[in-house]
């Protein structure tokens, strides 16, 4: 396909494409003389991925080419690859504007140690749960433990299924595709469906 064909596939303009490929997001398309460059199908499974993680994971071109050089390593860890996109995807998850507390850091440690989870220290969302715990604090709503342990659980039941979903692809390439996008989308789906609960629990407990 031409680029025209590609833009109107994907929706993102030609110039965008053409910007894509010269910050190294996408690979340049073939040269079949005069102005002609074909496009495959490839090109298009990577630009829908680009435009996932520049528009809905907010990420900015260096962090994306760095996403990208993690996929394209030949033989790496699907585990390798998606540390390198979850570390990119979580930067902006909570303002870095102060470090965690030592406390706060402690409970996260505990709870995971209680659900089993294993050394997590070098996981961002070991601060990033910990940023949270000290702006609860600071609100005035310190969080109990079993609170605490009840979130655990959830996540535990999203990361089999976002697991799961992945185990079910074939092809390498496209399994740790579906890692990226889905911690791109799954942050969002999880908060779209737990303002559903809220509200459906809400009025489950204020009826009579």
């Amino acid at each position: 396909m031409q680029i025209g064909e590609l833009s109107e596939r994907t929706g993102v303009a030609p110039a965008t494409i053409k910007y894509y490929v010269r910050e190294g997001l996408l690979p340049a398309g073939e040269r079949l003389g005069g102005n002609r460059t074909e496009y495959s199908d490839a090109h298009e499974q990577r630009l829908r991925l680009v435009r996932a993680m520049l528009e809905i994971g907010q990420l900015s071109v260096a962090s994306v080419r760095d996403v990208l050089a993690a996929l394209d390593e030949p033989g790496a860890p699907i585990a390798a690859t998606f540390d390198v996109a979850q570390q990119a995807l979580s930067r902006a998850a909570v303002p870095d504007v102060s470090e965690p507390t030592a406390a706060s850091l402690a409970r996260v440690d505990a709870l995971v140690a209680r659900a089993s989870w294993g050394d997590c220290d070098d996981n961002i969302g070991r601060d990033i749960a910990a940023r949270v715990l000290d702006g609860f604090e600071r609100a005035g709503f310190p969080l109990p433990d079993d609170y605490l342990d009840r979130y655990a659980e959830a996540a535990q039941v999203q990361a089999e299924a976002d697991l799961g979903a992945v185990g079910l692809l074939p092809d390498r390439s496209r399994m740790t595709e579906l890692m990226v996008v889905g911690t791109i989308l799954g942050d969002p789906l999880a908060l779209g469906l737990r303002r559903i609960a809220q509200a459906v629990v809400t009025n489950r407990r204020s009826t009579p």
